[in-house]
């Protein structure tokens, strides 16, 4: 496997990828057609401090140094004594002063509905739960520094206390750092992982089976969602941990009727708390969609009363994190007249906010909106490397889902004309209709979903892309193969 390509350097306001734009829309056709015949398209960072050996203890005594002269300080010999309150997503205060030399104590209180830390630079990852409270003895502060919740993402997520020590040293002692999870507090751009758009995937790597499951006639669908975190391949030498359903991202792409009943059971095999949304149901989100505990599992049974291709997702908060993270896939429910076809496919688009190598994504730039790449079933222009093949004169049928988390899509094969269009629920355009209309794109907001029929006519290579031009320039590219 190849190693991460050398970063270039990116401009400022906008993400790795739109620097390609140009040069692949100036040249995607000619590219494609000649890679075709080639079998292919294309630890801590602490200002002034050393951390003390223990790092995991609440009363580490003295987790700044103390100054020689302490006595001389303004706050020597007093005590302090803290009140936090957390919540999802907030730290309140979030921006304390104390003295210089003071010795501090925190008390501490979660009032969220889930578990969280509240670590002084990081250095313990002890969860307290909903409805607990708790003290933490911090030391003798000498010098500004910074509590937060070391599960990954609620920091960027806005839980963070900048502590203000007055009269003493001068600069803050912060750190951006991992923790014990497998998360890592959002990294500066230049330490993360770059796409190399000249890269090609390493011998033995197959692309994501692109074909939609069948309907297996049943009506009661029964399966089993492990929630894992495992490192993976998202672009050609680029690896990253993604949060997963059943190993993928995206998940396992369900499938039934109007009237079938879906029972899933997820099973919480990871380092931290995940839950699951599917938009194909109506149930009481905080009954079947509440969030689990790893080791712990819940049964998610609901009854499928509309049609469509429906997102599902983690739900847990930052639920942008875990989305971004790879935690989506979709649900096909079949209307009630749906016609055959020769070749049936199903893509799901989505974005890469990469972080460092081996690590999850971004959170930063996912609340940003600042995406590596948009892909098709969870990996750069994987259906350029690897092209999905049908016969000339095939009827066609792609289901399109948007996970999102951020953008939409306009779904066009180039080459084609779709005859058949669904949208949310409902067909605006069917074969054979009156008006001989015919449609160029699918159009799609993050978590909305459709499909097209089509056929293509004549043997040769269609590309598919979302006509959003950044996107499909930064990896939202794929190519039908007839004959």
């Amino acid at each position: 496997m190849s190693t991460t390509p050398a970063p270039d350097d990116p401009a400022p306001d906008r993400p790795p990828a739109h620097r390609r734009s140009s040069t692949v829309l100036n040249g995607f056709l000619p590219i494609i057609s000649t890679a075709l015949a080639l079998g292919l398209v294309v630890g801590l960072l602490v200002a002034g401090i050393t951390p003390s050996s223990g790092g995991h203890g609440h009363d580490e005594g003295r987790p700044v140094a103390a100054a020689a002269d302490e006595a001389a300080l303004p706050g020597a010999g007093k005590k302090v004594t803290l009140q936090f309150e957390e919540g999802d997503m907030y730290i309140k205060p979030n921006k304390v002063t104390v003295p210089a030399g003071a010795d501090v104590t925190v008390n501490v209180v979660n009032k969220g509905s889930q578990a969280h830390t509240l670590s002084l630079l990081g250095r313990t990852n002890k969860q307290l739960e909903p409805g607990k409270s708790e003290t933490q003895h911090w030391g003798v502060l000498t010098e500004s520094t910074q509590a937060w919740c070391v599960i990954p993402g609620h920091k960027d997520a806005g839980m963070l206390v900048e502590v203000t020590v007055t009269g003493g040293k001068t600069g803050t002692a912060a750190a951006s750092t991992g923790n014990s999870t497998g998360g890592t507090a959002a990294a500066a751009d230049g330490a993360n992982a770059k796409i190399d758009p000249a890269a090609k995937p390493a011998d033995g790597w197959k692309p994501r089976d692109p074909a939609a499951p069948e309907n297996d006639g049943k009506d009661v669908h029964e399966v089993t969602f492990t929630v894992t975190e495992k490192e993976e391949e998202v672009a050609p030498g680029v690896k990253q941990v993604r949060w997963t359903f059943n190993g993928t991202a995206p998940g396992p792409i369900l499938r039934g009727k109007v009237g079938d009943t879906f029972k899933i059971t997820l099973v919480n095999k990871g380092t931290m708390e995940h839950s699951i949304d599917f938009h194909a149901s109506k149930v009481a989100p905080n009954v079947q969609m509440r969030t689990i505990k790893p080791g712990q599992s819940l049964v998610y049974e609901f009854k499928a009363h509309f049609s469509g291709i429906f997102t599902y997702h983690c739900g847990a908060d930052p639920m942008i994190y875990h989305m971004g993270n790879g935690m989506y896939g979709a649900v096909i429910v079949d209307p009630p007249d749906l016609g055959k076809v020769d070749k049936e496919f199903v893509l799901v688009q989505s974005e890469l906010y990469l972080g460092p190598q081996g690590k999850p994504g971004d959170l930063k730039k996912m609340l940003a909106g600042q995406y590596d790449a948009v892909v098709f079933n969870g990996y750069y222009n994987q259906y350029a490397y690897a092209p999905i093949k049908v016969k000339p004169g095939d009827r066609v049928r792609v289901w399109v889902d948007d996970s999102g988390p951020n953008e939409n899509i306009a779904f066009h094969v180039v080459g084609t004309i779709f005859d058949t269009v669904w949208k949310e629920g409902q067909y605006t355009l069917r074969r054979d209709n009156r008006e001989k209309g015919g449609s160029q794109v699918l159009d799609l907001q993050p978590t909305q979903g459709g499909f097209v029929e089509f056929t293509l006519p004549d043997a040769g290579t269609y590309p598919f892309l979302g006509h959003k031009m950044k996107n499909m320039a930064a990896g939202g590219l794929g190519v039908f193969q007839a004959g």
